[in-house]
């Protein structure tokens, strides 16, 4: 089984995937790029610089870039599928952020399949890497299209889907349509990764159960837990799997902020940690009364001394 951490924008950048690819993951996707605001960007716009860095320790990387003018997706494909830094172009026609569908890219793409196809024929012209899409399974309730939306884009040369079992009206609320993502994989010859309601290893059983795919994309169920990779994998080869001790997990959301601060600075470090810690003491005892205080810590040094507490206070009660 082949497992993928799912790209999450503000989420999925170099440090956290780097976890992610120690404790088993075996494919990642950058964080979604703005085609048109990566081709009008100044070379210098760190934005662009931090999007598209990525550690020597990862492994596999696609990239992913987002926009509905075909002539802007084809140029960005070019330009990103040749730096050598990932394994393929992925389209992102599945993220349900209004500021997103407003413009008529992520999954606002699923209600115009010619315009889907057209974009992602041009970007496997352009292209030098495999281009992949990742998808929702329709607009709606009312528009469930997955079946013609992969075929569509496969026949324009896709060589890979991730399909999320939500439409872009759920949001992330309710339930994933596994058995949707079925009825694609069953229609596509292209292999086909299930997203979707991923977060312990009987959750990924379930979904490859049903689903019949090989490969599965984990999303939210890792923020805070990227040992999820190596519990799944344990899961699927049959072994034994022990969940991470509380000092375990504070020393990896130190590590965490040492390298986050090493990249991008204290300031703009500890503004990104702040999310992620709060993940990765999520369900310890006592966390409540130091929540407040891990989002509003400036320091490195600061968070340490709270979660030395924690491990103290918690072990307590």
């Amino acid at each position: 089984m082949q497992l993928a951490l799912a790209p999450m924008a503000g989420i999925t950048d170099q440090v956290f995937r780097s976890l992610c690819f120690e404790m088993g993951c075996d494919l990642a996707t950058t964080e979604m790029v703005s085609a048109q605001g990566y081709l009008t960007a100044p070379a210098d716009r760190n934005a662009y610089r931090f999007l598209l860095a990525r550690k020597e320790t990862e492994g596999p990387l696609a990239v992913q870039i987002f926009g509905s003018d075909p002539v802007h997706m084809e140029n960005a494909a070019a330009r990103l599928s040749e730096l050598g830094l990932f394994c393929a172009v992925d389209i992102n026609m599945g993220c349900p952020a209004q500021k997103v569908v407003g413009g008529q890219s992520g999954s606002a793409l699923m209600k115009d399949i010619p315009l889907a196809a057209e974009i992602v024929r041009r970007c496997v012209k352009a292209s030098l890497l495999p281009v992949t899409v990742k998808m929702r399974i329709g607009w709606d309730e009312e528009s469930i299209n997955a079946v013609d939306f992969a075929r569509a884009v496969t026949d324009a040369g896709a060589t890979a889907l991730c399909v999320h079992g939500r439409t872009r009206k759920q949001q992330y609320s309710g339930k994933a349509n596994w058995e949707e993502i079925a009825r694609v994989r069953q229609a596509v010859s292209v292999p086909v990764t299930a997203n979707g309601d991923i977060w312990d290893a009987a959750s990924a059983l379930e979904c490859a159960r049903i689903t019949g795919c090989h490969s599965l994309a984990v999303g939210r169920g890792a923020l805070g837990n990227p040992w999820l990779f190596r519990e799944i994998k344990a899961a699927f080869e049959g072994k034994p799997y022990e969940k991470p001790s509380f000092p375990e997990i504070m020393e990896t959301a130190l590590r965490h902020g040492r390298e986050m601060i090493a990249w991008k600075g204290e300031k703009s470090g500890m503004l990104e940690m702040r999310k992620h810690l709060g993940w990765y003491v999520t369900g310890q005892r006592g966390v409540a009364r130091l929540r407040t205080k891990l989002n509003l810590a400036t320091s490195l040094d600061e968070v340490e001394k709270l979660l030395s507490t924690l491990l103290h206070t918690g072990a307590e009660e």
